[in-house]
């Protein structure tokens, strides 16, 4: 089990959702104060909890998070209905042994040095909050929703919904 939201016991299954879900959204504050996102690599939550992804240091996004490091991440997985959104902080790590670590041979499309492209840094999330959708994803499961809805007239039951704390 994570660390982050030991004592929530929703966590366990906001990390199960997004473990398999490649691609989150990052969103970080640009400099004029606008919301900016864009699409990371997601790599595996570690032990702690803390998420993950591959950067290049000189970039729009290091810049943000030097001036504030308040994220937000949001996973979505339309073929399962399953949506997450993880608020954090987040912290460039230039660690050579974590890069090494975190390392897949796919990265050196973007990294044609590897591990020592002098571009090379990792975002490190520390999750404070999170939310998941969980619904089904049968087709016959929301037919047969919309045929209640239709019927009694009270909306379907969407599926699994929670707020996490996860600090």
């Amino acid at each position: 089990m994570h660390q982050h939201g030991h004592n929530d016991p929703n966590a366990g299954k906001l990390y199960d959702l997004i473990k398999d879900v490649k691609i989150a959204m990052m969103t970080t504050v640009d400099t004029d104060g606008t919301l900016h996102s864009r699409p990371m690599h997601s790599q595996e939550a570690d032990e702690h909890g803390d998420l993950w992804f591959f950067t290049q240091i000189q970039s729009p996004k290091t810049t943000e998070l030097s001036r504030d490091n308040e994220v937000n991440l949001a996973y979505a997985d339309p073929s399962s209905q399953t949506y997450v959104s993880v608020t954090g902080r987040a912290e460039i790590v230039r660690d050579k042994a974590t890069i090494e670590e975190k390392w897949s041979e796919p990265l050196r499309a973007w990294f044609p040095k590897g591990v020592d492209d002098p571009q090379i840094a990792l975002i490190r999330v520390h999750p404070a909050k999170g939310e998941y959708w969980d619904s089904p994803s049968s087709t016959l499961v929301h037919l047969y929703g919309y045929a209640k809805a239709a019927i009694t007239g009270q909306p379907p039951h969407p599926g699994d919904q929670a707020k996490v704390n996860l600090s």
